[in-house]
């Protein structure tokens, strides 16, 4: 009998390890991920982190004058790409949204073209968030056609939570597309170095609270006070025992044989 059930154990830990979906196996891992976003630009902090250490995903605005070149250099520093699609929110200035955002009031056709101009912008994409959107990302004809394309050009998505009702998280599991949540933001517009720092001490005490814990900061104003906090933050991560990971990392692998088949040997 204690042979019989020693050697059942042995099996269904082979199962797992061979054949447990990503979730449970992510769970084990406890990889968390940090975003930064509003790449594109000449801004405080773009440096710091393309040419740091940290295995930041880099959350790249489309339509911005330097959006591949640092799409490129991302990609040549090892750190993962994704696009930071700008999208209509409730209230702001309008300039806060960027060129060739997508509103509400476009078309179908506008807004897959937008979306195109985009992918094709920023080489080595893997992904998308959101920027800004708490209106679009609420609206059901918006998201579905983000979803479609994510869905045909093989990127997983990242909803930012600039909004509690966004639909995007129900319309990409009835796409069944990878798509993961943020759970804190690591920054404001008037973050100092320590108060990122203390931001990252919550995401490292709150990790185990969530399926796959992503907290999004930014490049800017406070870029280089950001890219500080964070770094100095790390140690919270390694002491709960946490790896900094790509979000990909929690996708099959439809996602690196899209990169590898859009890129070519490039």
């Amino acid at each position: 009998m204690a042979v019989n059930i020693v050697t059942r154990t042995v099996c269904l830990l082979i199962f797992l390890v061979m054949f447990c979906p990503n979730t449970i196996c992510d769970a084990a891992n406890k990889d968390v991920a940090i975003i930064i976003d509003d790449f594109g630009g000449n801004v405080k902090g773009v440096d710091a982190f393309l040419q740091g250490d940290i295995p930041v995903t880099v959350a790249i605005m489309p339509n911005m004058p330097y959006t591949t070149e640092q799409a490129i250099a991302a990609h040549e520093n090892g750190l993962e790409v994704i696009i930071h699609l700008p999208l209509e929110p409730k209230s702001g200035k309008a300039s806060w949204l960027g060129p060739n955002g997508i509103t509400v009031d476009l078309s179908n056709e506008e807004i897959n073209k937008r979306l195109r101009e985009a992918y094709e912008q920023i080489p080595y994409a893997v992904g998308l968030n959101n920027h800004m959107g708490s209106k679009a990302m609420e609206d059901k004809r918006i998201v579905g056609l983000i979803v479609e394309f994510a869905k045909t050009n093989g990127l997983y998505l990242v909803d930012s939570k600039t909004t509690p009702h966004s639909v995007m998280p129900e319309l990409a599991l009835k796409a069944q597309i990878p798509c993961f949540e943020n759970k804190l933001f690591l920054d404001d517009t008037l973050s100092t170095t320590q108060q990122v720092q203390a931001k990252m001490q919550t995401f490292a005490a709150k990790g185990n609270m969530h399926q796959h814990p992503i907290a999004i900061g930014h490049v800017g104003v406070k870029g280089e006070q950001t890219y500080a906090g964070i770094k100095a933050g790390l140690p919270h991560l390694k002491k709960q025992g946490y790896k900094l990971v790509f979000p990909s990392a929690w996708t099959n692998s439809q996602i690196e044989q899209t990169l590898q088949k859009r890129n070519g040997n490039k």
